[in-house]
């Protein structure tokens, strides 16, 4: 079996070590993205809701740049929620500023009781352009 191509952003170690997993496996021409979380450098999660949504949001730009990527090869999206009534608009607003035109990726949103301290997740799949 071949070995897995990790793939990490700069300075972004704390949860990864901490937990054991990749930010990113790149396999052939696809990137397969963990769940993203609002976590400042240390791990430890931001305490603002929008702020959390945002910061998660930019750590998934960092390890889809560390894989060669960015929003736009994005193809699949699933998105975790504590309290999805309550956080919807918000994460809606973030999202539509970062996929704000057709064609989106295709969306799965689901609501859990436990982020391990944190209120949203966001885990992708991105095809890796042939440029990379």
């Amino acid at each position: 079996m071949a070995k897995r191509d990790a793939v990490f952003p700069p300075n972004r170690h704390a949860l990864y070590e901490a937990h054991g997993y990749s930010a990113a496996i790149r396999s052939d021409d696809l990137l397969f993205v963990s769940g993203q979380v609002g976590s400042r450098d240390d791990g430890s999660p931001d305490p603002d809701f929008e702020a959390q949504v945002r910061r998660a949001f930019a750590n998934l730009e960092a390890t889809l740049r560390a894989g060669g990527c960015g929003f736009d090869d994005v193809i699949d999206i699933m998105t975790f929620h504590t309290d999805p009534e309550q956080q919807f608009e918000t994460i809606m607003a973030v999202k539509s500023e970062i996929f704000g035109a057709a064609p989106y990726p295709t969306w799965t949103a689901i609501g859990v009781t436990w982020l391990a301290g944190f209120d949203f997740e966001i885990k992708v799949v991105a095809r890796i352009p042939k440029n990379s």
